[in-house]
């Protein structure tokens, strides 16, 4: 079985600095995780000059003034950007993704050498971009925050009739809330999608904490994503619902060690570990009291305890009632011919 993919999603988290995005590229490194992902985005392109923020956006960013758009140039990446942040992912040994929210910057991230593309939630009833999403690219990652199977299957049908088939589409259970409340996570509709679309699944999480995605891991998620921060208490609009680096590299450490945890034959048998233990732990038949040769085995006389080097307690009605063969003092394993 591949491992679990592992995406730290940096997002707008670098606050328009080029320093706080490679620091958080470190983060994601000393993290052990697989991808460090951007967004990639012209402001004017992906908001109306009339767009109102999200309620979570003026919360996170203390201002109920200013527009989606104000907000969101001063969180762009330019190209000369992309490409140093790029050698510097190849640099650290990480690899590089982003998530464009235009048409313009799907185009450019296929340019620069991007292989697969990352639909957010927000683009999935957008039909001109999923339809040059599709052209573009062969891989497809679909979040599917806000969404019924019904919008999901719209979706899939674009990918389908551009020629991408069901081995190449991978579909994150989501919810766009920021935080997610835990009682709207609604995680087994993750497993839902699997079976409806015969697809890869996921989990694009956005609650506090690394439980959930943990979860979602041990219920067949393949791909993991995840919004991580230098610092929560930072001015921006995902800051707050984000992991520090110390529970990205927490949450990527549980991961790995869950993966190992169902990887497993699926046979319930002992394993090499544990058999050793195996006549420490279990019993066997031994001898109540003294034993003369020739007495009667009874409940009167015979007990069980460990180690387990004799015969098994299983055989207790066998033994009971037979004929001792030879002495025997308190504690003997009883032994038969």
């Amino acid at each position: 079985m591949s491992k679990v993919i592992i995406i730290a999603e940096a997002g707008v988290n670098h606050n328009g600095s080029l320093e706080n995005a490679f620091k958080l590229i470190d983060a994601a490194v000393a993290a052990d995780v697989d991808y460090i992902k951007f967004q990639t985005f012209k402001a004017d392109k992906l908001v109306a000059k009339s767009a109102k923020k999200a309620d979570y956006q003026i919360q996170s960013t203390g201002n109920s003034d200013g527009s989606q758009l104000d907000m969101l140039k001063k969180l762009e990446i330019s190209h000369e950007d992309h490409e140093r942040l790029i050698a510097y992912c190849k640099k650290k040994g990480i690899k590089f993704f982003s998530t464009a929210f235009d048409l313009d910057s799907l185009q450019y991230l296929k340019d620069i050498g991007l292989d697969l593309v990352k639909i957010p939630s927000g683009e999935i009833t957008n039909l001109p971009y999923l339809r040059k999403a599709a052209q573009l690219f062969d891989k497809v990652i679909l979040s599917t925050g806000m969404c019924t199977l019904k919008d999901i299957q719209l979706a899939v049908n674009v990918f389908k009739k551009e020629g991408i088939d069901d081995s190449q589409i991978t579909i994150l259970h989501c919810n766009t809330e920021y935080p997610t409340p835990m009682g709207d996570v609604n995680l087994k509709a993750m497993l839902q999608i699997g079976q409806t679309f015969n697809t890869e699944i996921g989990y694009s999480d956005h609650t506090l904490g690394i439980e959930v995605p943990i979860a979602a891991v041990a219920l067949g998620a393949r791909i993991i994503e995840k919004h991580f921060t230098l610092d929560k208490t930072m001015e921006g609009p995902d800051h707050a619902a984000s992991l520090d680096p110390a529970e990205l590299k927490a949450m990527s450490s549980a991961i790995r060690n869950i993966e190992l945890a169902i990887s497993g034959s699926g046979i319930k048998e002992p394993s090499m570990s544990e058999k050793k233990n195996m006549d420490v732990a279990r019993k066997s038949i031994v001898a109540k009291c003294a034993i003369k040769k020739g007495e009667v085995f009874s409940e009167e006389n015979l007990t069980v305890k460990r180690p387990g080097t004799g015969i098994s307690p299983m055989r207790w009605d066998e033994v009971r009632g037979s004929i001792a063969m030879q002495d025997f003092e308190e504690d003997d394993l009883i032994s038969m011919p």
